[in-house]
């Protein structure tokens, strides 16, 4: 298949995981629609266009790890694991719902295809770093992902498993930032300013990239590179808009954890088409 094939692909997925992702949220009267949106893009490229895995061999040893730190954007994560073939459409009817496997964060006993529970935050980073080092250990050949959220990144654990991953050379780990610059009711840099971003992750050791979030070809490149020879970590800061492809939504920090109407829900489906 060719690049502009895969890249194809990609987008079609991440429309399909969007429309899906909405619908779960409005079905559920629970979700966080904005941080999934910002997210897909992201999770799409990874599963339909670089990771190595077999949704039917779960546990396979050289498969790709990749941890979605930012744990409560289960919209995003479950709807990219289900395209990938991990479970059956059906079951994200029951999204939230009692009993259902796919709860509000991930939870590696119910699910497949989930490396960890994650939903606290600040913990994705640290579980990604130890895994990372188990392959470097035993010198493997899996590469790791930990999708991570801006507002996230001020949980100090993320820059103590930093420091270790830098000074460790983990050049098979590759960290992305969803840079969407909002949180729960306001901005990041309104909260507990991040910038220069760019130049931390860099004292911490590591190579870094600046991408447009929502850019498959761009992604694609990044993601895509050869970790071999690569002796550092690399941090992917991935530019994205919280809440994108839904005009309403797009920029909007309620939109974190907000809930659609009807009407709403059907503009978003008229929307996302």
């Amino acid at each position: 298949m060719s690049t502009n094939d895969i890249a194809q692909t990609i987008r079609e997925k991440a429309l399909w995981m969007r429309r899906r992702a909405f619908t779960m949220v409005f079905d559920a009267r629970l979700g966080h629609p904005g941080g999934d949106f910002s997210a897909i893009d992201i999770i799409a490229t990874l599963y339909f266009g670089v990771m190595r895995y077999d949704p039917k061999k779960p546990e396979m040893a050289e498969r790709d790890r990749f941890i979605m730190s930012k744990g409560h954007a289960t919209g995003a994560l479950y709807t990219g694991l289900c395209a990938a073939g991990y479970f059956p459409e059906d079951w994200l009817n029951t999204y939230m719902q009692p009993q259902s496997k796919l709860n509000g964060h991930p939870n590696r006993n119910y699910l497949p295809g989930v490396e960890t529970n994650t939903g606290p935050l600040g913990h994705g980073v640290p579980v990604a770093l130890g895994i990372a080092i188990a392959g470097q250990l035993t010198n493997a050949d899996y590469r790791t992902f930990v999708l991570t959220g801006d507002g996230e990144l001020q949980e100090g654990s993320n820059w103590e498993a930093a420091m270790t991953a830098g000074n460790r050379k983990l050049g098979k780990l590759t960290l992305i930032v969803d840079r969407n610059r909002l949180q729960q009711g306001m901005g990041t840099e309104e909260t507990n300013g991040l910038d220069p971003l760019d130049d931390k992750f860099r004292a911490f050791g590591w190579d870094v990239e600046m991408v447009d979030g929502h850019d498959v070809d761009a992604l694609l490149t990044a993601l895509s590179e050869p970790a071999g020879g690569r002796t550092k970590p690399l941090c992917i800061i991935a530019n994205t808009i919280k809440g994108k492809g839904v005009s309403f939504m797009e920029n909007i920090a309620s939109w974190h954890h907000g809930v659609p109407n009807a009407e709403q829900h059907t503009t978003a489906l008229e929307e996302l088409i």
